[in-house]
Parts: C-alpha cells; sequence; structure tokens
C-alpha cells in the first residue's frame, strides 16, 4: 500500500513539477529519511514551488520565511510576551513551528539569524527564555539558496551545512518540458493539487524505511565511502560521522522509495554526491586539476570496492 501511496504522490507532484523525476524522489526520499534539504541554483527555477507542491502533497502544515537581512531569530524560534491579565509570559510560537518550514534564500540574512535554525533542526525543539518547546512531528527543513556570489549572499557556515542531508540543485528544464511549464501555466494549478499521503501515512513510511534491512558489508561498505573521503589527497575536509550517518539513512529511504526491500550499494552510490558534495572541501591539488566536489566525489566512488 506504501508504495501506491508513493507512486500516486509522485505523479502529482509531476503535474507541477516537469521533468525533474530524479530531484522529486531524492527530496521524497530526503522526507522519508527525517532529513532536511538544501536548494542551491539561480532563481526562479522552481525552488520555492517544489517546497510547495510536496507541502500539499504530502499533507503538511507549512510556512515559509523570505530570509533577508532584517529577519530576527525571535521571528524563527518565536518569543515571551507578558500578559498583563494573567501575569505572565506568555510564549507565541515562531513561524518553524510547523511540519514544512522553507527558508527561502537562507545566505541572503544574518548569521545570527541562520544559527537560530541549528537548533531545531538537530533536535526538533527550540528553546526560548530557558524553555523548550518541541516542533510538530515530522518536521522537514527546505532552504534554497541562491548561488555565493549573488548580490547580498554570504556562505552558510559549515556547522549549518551540515545539518542538511542532501543538497540538490533543480537546474534548468529542457526545452521540451519549458514549454510545457509556458503553455501549462503551473503556478496556477498548485491550488488544485491533491493531499495523496496523511501526517499518519507519512510518518509510517519513515518508520518502515528506517528498519530497511542492511547487510554487514554494506554498513562497511558506507564507512569505507566516507572514510575515504578524510584520506583523500584531492579532500582538505573529510566527511564526518554525522554524514556516515546521513548517508546511511538517506540510502534506505531512497531503497524504500525504489519498492528494495533491503539497501543495496547501488542505492548507496545513487545518493552518495548528494548527501556528501556539501560536507567536504577540495583540497588545492583537486582545484588545481580543475575538480568541482561532485567531480572528486564520483572519483572517489570508483575507488572504494564492496567488500
Amino acid at each position: 500500500m506504501s508504495q501506491e501511496t508513493l507512486m500516486s504522490a509522485k505523479a502529482e507532484i509531476k503535474r507541477i513539477i516537469k521533468g525533474k523525476d530524479g530531484i522529486i524522489d531524492k527530496v521524497l526520499a530526503a522526507i522519508i529519511a527525517r532529513g532536511h534539504i538544501l536548494l542551491e541554483d539561480i532563481p526562479g527555477v522552481g525552488k520555492t514551488t517544489l517546497a510547495i507542491t510536496l507541502s500539499k502533497v504530502l499533507s503538511l502544515d507549512y510556512k515559509r520565511v523570505q530570509f533577508t537581512p532584517d529577519v530576527l531569530p525571535s521571528d524563527i524560534t518565536g518569543f515571551s510576551m507578558y500578559n498583563a491579565k494573567t501575569g505572565v509570559f506568555e510564549y507565541k510560537a515562531g513561524s518553524c513551528m510547523c511540519n514544512l518550514f522553507l527558508a527561502d534564500e537562507i545566505n541572503r540574512t544574518s548569521p545570527k539569524t541562520q544559527s537560530a535554525l541549528l537548533e531545531v533542526m538537530e533536535e526538533g525543539k527550540v528553546t526560548v527564555d530557558g524553555i523548550t518547546h518541541p516542533v510538530p512531528k515530522p518536521f522537514i527543513v527546505i532552504a534554497t539558496q541562491n548561488p555565493l556570489g549573488s548580490s547580498g549572499t554570504q556562505k552558510l557556515p559549515d556547522s549549518q551545512l551540515d545539518r542538511f542531508m542532501i543538497r540538490l540543485s533543480m537546474g534548468y528544464p529542457d526545452h521540451e518540458n519549458a514549454l510545457s511549464i509556458l503553455k501549462g501555466n503551473q503556478f496556477q494549478s498548485i491550488d488544485s493539487l491533491s493531499s495523496i499521503t496523511s501526517l499518519a501515512q507519512l510518518e509510517a513510511m519513515q518508520e518502515e524505511a528506517s528498519a530497511l534491512f542492511v547487510k554487514d558489508n554494506v554498513y562497511e561498505y558506507i564507512l569505507n565511502l566516507t572514510e575515504a573521503t578524510r584520506n583523500h589527497k584531492d579532500f582538505t575536509l573529510g566527511a564526518s560521522p554525522r554524514a556516515s550517518i546521513a548517508l546511511l539513512r538517506m540510502s534506505k529511504a531512497y531503497a524504500y522509495l525504489s519498492g528494495h526491500t533491503y539497501l543495496t550499494p547501488q542505492d548507496v552510490q545513487a545518493v552518495f554526491c548528494d548527501v556528501l558534495a556539501h560536507r567536504v572541501i577540495l583540497s588545492p591539488e583537486g582545484k588545481a586539476k580543475g575538480m568541482d566536489t561532485a567531480y572528486a566525489l564520483t572519483n572517489l566512488l570508483k575507488e572504494v570496492t564492496l567488500t
């Protein structure tokens, strides 16, 4: 039943997001893996549209903040306000109190506001005036950012990048799909989308994916891949233990989405670059070769074999 529901959800999403089947699969897998998603691309290629579409199809309570330099941490986490009638301070929820939080153009705001997301992304809670408030479950952050160097942007710190399970790029649609988008007037049809899954169904899928069977040699393969980034001449900074866990969770969710009953090395390879590319740093030697991070990781995949 879960596979039928997932297929229906994908079909509904594709009504709006044209020609991006691979991106849709990986974003759905990240949500099933309880991970956060970073979409890095130029403006106007559908990043925000994808997030809104997901919220409607997956029945997720959705909130959006357009990140600008004047957005404050309390806009995200909430704040305490004195109630003169009761004589006590009451918590006023921030925008992160939802199932799907869209942080639009996250790299345009101040580092202080960016850091307000660290606790909630990692622990699923916010602390205001010493009092902890859990966010609803499931809780997913989809953040968009313009490429570094665009006007008004600043680099996200490595500690925050590491909180995102995957980093993806939408890219331009091909000519045929661009023409379909132009004729279909997609932005007016978002309201016509149907909710395919309930929150309970989505959480059940997350549990099923988490419980997917993994052989010991596949565990070894994942660990060997991440450890190889720490000792390779093409990387200055390798993948952390958190990256290994993220690769395992994302691989299991991708396998589940593909209808597999156990994790295969091919599932790991399919998401390897998306999980690790924002967590490693190329060495001067790697840069001198004209490599980008994705190319270096693809080469690494060829070097590490399954035992």
